[in-house]
Protein backbone atom coordinates (compact mmCIF):
# COMPACT_ATOMS: atom_id res chain seq x y z
CA UNK A 1 0.00 0.00 0.00
CA UNK A 2 1.10 3.54 -0.70
CA UNK A 3 -0.03 5.96 2.02
CA UNK A 4 0.33 9.18 0.09
CA UNK A 5 0.08 12.91 0.32
CA UNK A 6 -3.02 14.26 -1.38
CA UNK A 7 -1.14 15.35 -4.52
CA UNK A 8 0.78 12.12 -5.08
CA UNK A 9 -2.07 9.87 -4.02
CA UNK A 10 -4.56 11.74 -6.18
CA UNK A 11 -2.38 11.24 -9.24
CA UNK A 12 -2.04 7.55 -8.43
CA UNK A 13 -5.79 7.11 -8.03
CA UNK A 14 -6.45 9.09 -11.20
CA UNK A 15 -4.12 6.74 -13.07
CA UNK A 16 -5.84 3.67 -11.62
CA UNK A 17 -9.23 5.01 -12.70
CA UNK A 18 -7.96 5.73 -16.19
CA UNK A 19 -6.46 2.26 -16.54
CA UNK A 20 -9.49 0.44 -15.09
CA UNK A 21 -12.25 -0.90 -17.30
CA UNK A 22 -14.73 -1.91 -14.59
CA UNK A 23 -14.17 0.38 -11.60
CA UNK A 24 -16.81 0.63 -8.89
CA UNK A 25 -17.15 2.82 -5.79
CA UNK A 26 -18.25 1.78 -2.30
CA UNK A 27 -19.22 4.58 0.10
CA UNK A 28 -19.96 4.85 3.80
CA UNK A 29 -21.11 7.48 6.27
CA UNK A 30 -17.93 9.54 5.89
CA UNK A 31 -18.92 10.73 2.42
CA UNK A 32 -21.97 12.50 3.88
CA UNK A 33 -20.31 14.11 6.90
CA UNK A 34 -19.43 17.25 4.87
CA UNK A 35 -23.17 17.63 4.20
CA UNK A 36 -23.75 18.00 7.93
CA UNK A 37 -24.82 14.43 8.59
CA UNK A 38 -23.00 12.87 11.55
CA UNK A 39 -21.49 9.44 11.17
CA UNK A 40 -22.35 6.74 13.66
CA UNK A 41 -19.42 6.13 15.97
CA UNK A 42 -17.08 9.14 16.03
CA UNK A 43 -16.57 10.05 19.71
CA UNK A 44 -18.46 13.21 20.63
CA UNK A 45 -20.38 13.56 17.38
CA UNK A 46 -21.44 10.08 16.29
CA UNK A 47 -25.15 9.28 15.98
CA UNK A 48 -24.87 6.47 18.51
CA UNK A 49 -22.92 8.59 21.01
CA UNK A 50 -25.94 9.33 23.21
CA UNK A 51 -28.43 6.64 22.21
CA UNK A 52 -28.34 2.86 22.14
CA UNK A 53 -28.99 1.75 18.56
CA UNK A 54 -30.42 -1.53 19.86
CA UNK A 55 -33.09 0.49 21.64
CA UNK A 56 -34.02 2.99 18.95
CA UNK A 57 -33.06 1.41 15.62
CA UNK A 58 -33.82 -2.30 16.02
CA UNK A 59 -36.67 -4.03 14.23
CA UNK A 60 -37.91 -5.37 17.58
CA UNK A 61 -38.11 -1.79 18.90
CA UNK A 62 -40.32 -0.87 15.95
CA UNK A 63 -42.57 -3.85 16.55
CA UNK A 64 -42.80 -3.37 20.32
CA UNK A 65 -43.33 0.36 20.36
CA UNK A 66 -43.69 2.12 17.00
CA UNK A 67 -44.57 5.44 18.68
CA UNK A 68 -41.33 5.46 20.69
CA UNK A 69 -39.39 4.22 17.67
CA UNK A 70 -40.68 7.15 15.61
CA UNK A 71 -39.71 9.67 18.28
CA UNK A 72 -36.14 8.94 17.19
CA UNK A 73 -36.71 8.31 13.50
CA UNK A 74 -39.02 11.29 13.03
CA UNK A 75 -36.23 13.58 14.22
CA UNK A 76 -33.70 11.79 12.01
CA UNK A 77 -35.93 12.06 8.95
CA UNK A 78 -36.51 15.74 9.60
CA UNK A 79 -32.75 16.27 9.89
CA UNK A 80 -31.94 14.35 6.70
CA UNK A 81 -34.73 15.77 4.54
CA UNK A 82 -33.09 19.15 3.96
CA UNK A 83 -29.49 17.97 3.63
CA UNK A 84 -27.88 18.53 0.25
CA UNK A 85 -25.12 16.67 -1.60
CA UNK A 86 -21.58 17.90 -1.06
CA UNK A 87 -18.75 18.02 -3.58
CA UNK A 88 -17.75 14.43 -2.79
CA UNK A 89 -21.17 13.20 -3.94
CA UNK A 90 -20.96 15.39 -7.03
CA UNK A 91 -17.43 14.27 -7.84
CA UNK A 92 -18.49 10.61 -7.77
CA UNK A 93 -21.43 11.42 -10.03
CA UNK A 94 -18.96 13.13 -12.37
CA UNK A 95 -16.73 10.04 -12.44
CA UNK A 96 -19.75 7.97 -13.45
CA UNK A 97 -20.77 10.51 -16.11
CA UNK A 98 -17.24 10.32 -17.57
CA UNK A 99 -17.47 6.54 -17.74
CA UNK A 100 -14.65 6.05 -15.25
CA UNK A 101 -16.77 4.10 -12.75
CA UNK A 102 -19.65 1.72 -13.38
CA UNK A 103 -21.66 2.86 -10.38
CA UNK A 104 -21.80 3.39 -6.64
CA UNK A 105 -22.61 0.94 -3.87
CA UNK A 106 -23.55 2.84 -0.72
CA UNK A 107 -24.25 1.98 2.90
CA UNK A 108 -25.94 5.36 3.33
CA UNK A 109 -29.71 5.85 3.43
CA UNK A 110 -29.68 9.63 2.94
CA UNK A 111 -30.35 9.50 -0.86
CA UNK A 112 -27.68 12.18 -1.50
CA UNK A 113 -25.87 10.17 -4.16
CA UNK A 114 -29.10 10.02 -6.15
CA UNK A 115 -29.77 13.72 -5.68
CA UNK A 116 -26.20 14.45 -6.85
CA UNK A 117 -26.84 12.62 -10.10
CA UNK A 118 -25.45 9.10 -9.66
CA UNK A 119 -27.53 6.84 -11.90
CA UNK A 120 -26.31 3.33 -11.16
CA UNK A 121 -26.75 3.39 -7.39
CA UNK A 122 -27.12 0.37 -5.14
CA UNK A 123 -28.43 1.35 -1.70
CA UNK A 124 -27.68 -1.78 0.30
CA UNK A 125 -29.18 -0.38 3.51
CA UNK A 126 -32.27 1.09 1.84
CA UNK A 127 -33.27 4.75 1.65
CA UNK A 128 -35.31 7.31 3.52
CA UNK A 129 -37.00 8.11 0.19
CA UNK A 130 -39.93 5.89 1.12
CA UNK A 131 -41.68 4.26 4.06
CA UNK A 132 -43.63 1.04 3.69
CA UNK A 133 -46.75 -0.43 5.23
CA UNK A 134 -45.93 -3.87 6.70
CA UNK A 135 -49.59 -4.84 6.31
CA UNK A 136 -50.49 -3.99 2.69
CA UNK A 137 -47.06 -3.21 1.21
CA UNK A 138 -47.99 0.38 0.37
CA UNK A 139 -45.12 2.78 -0.26
CA UNK A 140 -45.18 6.40 0.78
CA UNK A 141 -42.73 9.10 -0.26
CA UNK A 142 -40.75 10.98 2.36
CA UNK A 143 -42.70 14.21 1.96
CA UNK A 144 -45.99 12.39 2.57
CA UNK A 145 -44.60 10.76 5.70
CA UNK A 146 -43.31 14.09 7.00
CA UNK A 147 -46.75 15.59 6.40
CA UNK A 148 -48.34 12.80 8.45
CA UNK A 149 -45.76 13.27 11.21
CA UNK A 150 -46.57 16.98 11.38
CA UNK A 151 -50.11 16.07 12.46
CA UNK A 152 -49.37 13.28 14.92
CA UNK A 153 -47.24 12.79 18.00
CA UNK A 154 -46.86 9.07 17.34
CA UNK A 155 -45.96 6.80 14.47
CA UNK A 156 -47.20 7.71 11.00
CA UNK A 157 -49.88 5.26 9.89
CA UNK A 158 -50.91 3.79 6.57
CA UNK A 159 -54.08 5.63 5.48
CA UNK A 160 -55.61 2.36 4.25
CA UNK A 161 -54.60 -0.06 7.02
CA UNK A 162 -54.10 2.24 10.03
CA UNK A 163 -50.85 0.31 10.50
CA UNK A 164 -47.63 2.03 11.65
CA UNK A 165 -45.35 2.71 8.69
CA UNK A 166 -41.78 1.43 8.69
CA UNK A 167 -38.87 3.31 7.13
CA UNK A 168 -37.66 1.52 4.01
CA UNK A 169 -34.21 1.16 5.55
CA UNK A 170 -32.46 -1.84 7.06
CA UNK A 171 -32.82 -1.80 10.83
CA UNK A 172 -30.68 -3.72 13.28
CA UNK A 173 -31.97 -7.28 13.37
CA UNK A 174 -32.94 -7.27 9.68
CA UNK A 175 -31.20 -8.88 6.72
CA UNK A 176 -29.94 -6.68 3.91
CA UNK A 177 -32.12 -6.68 0.77
CA UNK A 178 -31.25 -9.83 -1.16
CA UNK A 179 -31.48 -8.24 -4.62
CA UNK A 180 -29.37 -5.21 -3.66
CA UNK A 181 -26.65 -7.37 -2.11
CA UNK A 182 -26.65 -9.67 -5.15
CA UNK A 183 -26.15 -6.65 -7.43
CA UNK A 184 -23.42 -5.27 -5.17
CA UNK A 185 -21.63 -8.63 -5.04
CA UNK A 186 -21.82 -8.91 -8.82
CA UNK A 187 -20.30 -5.45 -9.33
CA UNK A 188 -17.56 -6.21 -6.79
CA UNK A 189 -16.71 -9.55 -8.41
CA UNK A 190 -16.48 -8.02 -11.88
CA UNK A 191 -14.55 -4.91 -10.78
CA UNK A 192 -10.91 -4.48 -11.69
CA UNK A 193 -10.80 -1.56 -9.24
CA UNK A 194 -12.86 -0.81 -6.16
CA UNK A 195 -12.60 2.67 -4.61
CA UNK A 196 -13.87 2.80 -1.03
CA UNK A 197 -14.81 6.30 0.09
CA UNK A 198 -15.67 7.39 3.62
CA UNK A 199 -16.04 3.93 5.12
CA UNK A 200 -14.22 2.23 7.96
CA UNK A 201 -15.10 -1.10 6.29
CA UNK A 202 -16.01 -2.73 9.58
CA UNK A 203 -19.73 -3.52 9.16
CA UNK A 204 -20.47 -6.82 7.43
CA UNK A 205 -21.57 -8.13 5.04
CA UNK A 206 -20.81 -4.94 3.06
CA UNK A 207 -17.29 -4.81 4.49
CA UNK A 208 -16.61 -8.08 2.70
CA UNK A 209 -17.09 -6.58 -0.77
CA UNK A 210 -13.51 -5.26 -1.13
CA UNK A 211 -12.28 -8.80 -0.45
CA UNK A 212 -14.51 -10.03 -3.30
CA UNK A 213 -12.80 -7.60 -5.69
CA UNK A 214 -9.33 -8.48 -4.44
CA UNK A 215 -10.04 -12.22 -4.68
CA UNK A 216 -11.13 -11.71 -8.29
CA UNK A 217 -7.81 -10.06 -9.15
CA UNK A 218 -8.96 -6.45 -8.89
CA UNK A 219 -7.22 -3.58 -7.11
CA UNK A 220 -8.38 -1.59 -4.10
CA UNK A 221 -8.07 2.14 -3.39
CA UNK A 222 -9.14 3.81 -0.14
CA UNK A 223 -10.29 7.40 0.34
CA UNK A 224 -11.13 7.54 4.01
CA UNK A 225 -9.74 8.95 7.24
CA UNK A 226 -8.59 6.53 9.90
CA UNK A 227 -7.53 2.90 9.72
CA UNK A 228 -9.44 0.15 7.93
CA UNK A 229 -8.89 -3.62 7.88
CA UNK A 230 -7.84 -3.28 4.22
CA UNK A 231 -5.06 -0.71 4.55
CA UNK A 232 -2.29 -3.18 3.77
CA UNK A 233 -4.14 -4.64 0.81
CA UNK A 234 -4.84 -1.28 -0.86
CA UNK A 235 -2.78 -0.04 -3.79
CA UNK A 236 -3.20 3.52 -2.56
CA UNK A 237 -4.87 5.23 0.39
CA UNK A 238 -5.85 8.88 0.65
CA UNK A 239 -6.62 9.59 4.30
CA UNK A 240 -7.51 13.29 4.29
CA UNK A 241 -10.82 15.10 3.93
CA UNK A 242 -12.96 13.20 1.40
CA UNK A 243 -13.99 16.35 -0.46
CA UNK A 244 -10.43 17.62 -0.81
CA UNK A 245 -9.13 14.20 -1.81
CA UNK A 246 -11.75 13.62 -4.51
CA UNK A 247 -11.38 17.17 -5.82
CA UNK A 248 -7.65 16.50 -6.17
CA UNK A 249 -8.40 13.28 -8.08
CA UNK A 250 -10.71 15.17 -10.49
CA UNK A 251 -8.01 17.82 -10.95
CA UNK A 252 -5.45 15.12 -11.72
CA UNK A 253 -7.79 13.60 -14.30
CA UNK A 254 -8.06 16.99 -15.99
Amino acid sequence: MSLSTTDTGARTLARLLTEAERAVVLTGAGVSVPSGIPDFRTPGTGLWENVDPMEVAHIDSFRRGPDRFWQFYGERFAMLRDKRPNDAHRDLAELEARGLIRGVITQNVDRLHRVAGTENLIEVHGSIEHCICPECGGRFELEKVMEILSHTAGAPECPACITPLKPDVVLFGELLPEAAMADAHSLAAEADLMVCVGSSLEVYPVAGLPRVTLSSGGKLALVTAGPTPYDEAATVKLDGDVVEELEAVLDALG
